[in-house]
């Protein structure tokens, strides 16, 4: 390895992007197994948390194009994991409400995903994983 890579690998920047690459593959995988990607995932737990919804703030909430939006919603309603209905305050719009059966499976992807993030922090103390968790927050809430 040269010097240069060497620099290049040992960055914050790179290092946070090859754990978080890892990090997403260990949490797809596991929401794999209930038919679900990341963004359905997402998607579900937005419509669980803020439901009923229109579409376009759900999007919003999720910050997923709206066209993309759409897609991930034909696939969980396909799975009977949520209802688009007429939106009561404005007719012109579809509302999105989670299902029984989507709220059994975003419980079982919750588990699933806290599984794989134990996987990921394995490596670490409980400590180091708290004291990585508060660090991580941190820079995500910082300006």
């Amino acid at each position: 390895m040269t010097a240069a890579l060497e620099r290049i690998q040992s960055l914050p920047s790179w290092l946070v992007g090859r754990v978080a690459a890892r990090a997403r593959g260990l949490v797809a995988a596991a929401l794999a197994t209930e038919g679900l990607k990341l963004m359905h995932h997402a998607v579900l737990a937005a419509s669980s948390e803020y439901g009923p919804l229109a579409q376009a703030e759900l999007g919003r909430r999720v910050a997923v194009d709206p066209k993309d939006v759409v897609g991930i919603l034909n696939d969980l309603q396909r799975a009977g994991l949520v209802l688009r209905a007429p939106d009561p305050d404005d007719r012109r719009k579809n509302a999105v409400t989670i299902t029984p059966e989507g709220a059994d499976v975003l419980t079982r992807c919750a588990a699933l995903a806290e599984a794989a993030n134990a996987e990921l922090l394995a490596p670490l103390t409980p400590d180091e994983q708290g004291q990585l968790t508060a660090l991580l927050t941190r820079l995500h809430e910082a300006p």
